[in-house]
């Protein structure tokens, strides 16, 4: 029997069971499996797991509840927080190694952490995305789903996604044709669906579909791609408030280069599971 020690995190409602770990390694993708059933388990939208690191502060790995390792800013975000707090680290600049390569963090205020995270420039190659299509940048390609046509800006942030403009959005529409477009044969690698609901020139208010999750209540990587595609299709601002379910998150793309994601990140509570 293994015990474990864990710690529930959340920024705007996307919610992790976080874990330091510095033994042998587990299948972690099994485990996330297990961990973040909502019923059957601790339940989250991913497992971040704080591992050792040669070229940086620490390692981070994220796991979806299907089990793929995956890349995520929100999750990213919490990490940093529980890093400092179980090393004593009080330094305000933290490098993390993750599944896309390093990326650095700024603690802007310890008193509510106010976490700023640079993400990196976007990837538009469609190679690199990975999207089955040749020209980039792709904006509103005219993605075919059933009946249906969403005009979707591809990119990614570390992770795929398409981001499609649809003030009109139902539920029936949201349930019935995310997890179409997820899947969809053009995506070798599948993609994240995020929804821009509203927008005006500071806020988009947006709908989260995350691959191998579902509907989640926000997406820190998916904020950052909703700004950038905004840039693609002519926006003027670099700079937007981004808002879903599960509250506001802030999105620079500097000189449409390096992409920050900042906001507050959160815990929860506690605890020990023990596991076979």
């Amino acid at each position: 029997m293994q015990e474990l020690q864990f710690t529930k995190m959340q920024a705007v409602g996307n919610d992790f069971i976080v874990i330091n770990w510095e033994k042998e390694e587990l299948d972690w993708s099994l485990l996330s499996n297990k961990l973040t059933h909502r019923h059957f388990g601790i339940g989250a939208d991913g497992l971040i797991v704080i591992l050792p690191s040669k070229i940086a502060d620490y390692r981070m790995r994220m796991f979806n509840p299907d089990g793929t390792e995956d890349m995520c800013g929100n999750g990213l975000r919490c990490s940093v927080r529980l890093f400092c707090e179980l090393k004593n680290i009080d330094k305000n600049d933290i490098e993390i190694e993750t599944i896309s390569g390093i990326k650095r963090a700024k603690i802007v205020n310890r008193k509510d952490w106010n976490i700023r995270v640079n993400l990196g420039r976007p990837i538009l190659d469609p190679k690199e995305i990975p999207v089955l299509l040749d020209f980039s940048p792709i904006v509103d390609y005219p993605l075919v789903v059933k009946d249906k046509i969403f005009n979707a800006t591809i990119v990614s942030i570390g992770t795929t996604h398409s981001v499609i403009f649809y003030k009109n959005l139902t539920e029936k529409i949201f349930r019935e044709y995310s997890p179409i477009i997820e899947k969809h044969p053009v995506f070798p690698e599948r993609t994240s669906v995020i929804w821009v609901t509203e927008e005006d020139y500071s806020e988009l208010k947006i709908r989260i579909w995350e691959r191998g999750v579902g509907e989640t209540l926000g997406c820190g990587t998916g904020a950052c791609a909703v700004v950038v595609a905004k840039v693609l299709k002519g926006g003027g601002n670099l700079n937007y408030k981004v808002t879903s379910k599960g509250g506001t998150l802030y999105i620079e793309w500097k000189d449409k280069g390096d992409v920050f994601l900042a906001g507050k990140v959160e815990k929860v509570f506690e605890g020990t599971i023990y596991i076979d």
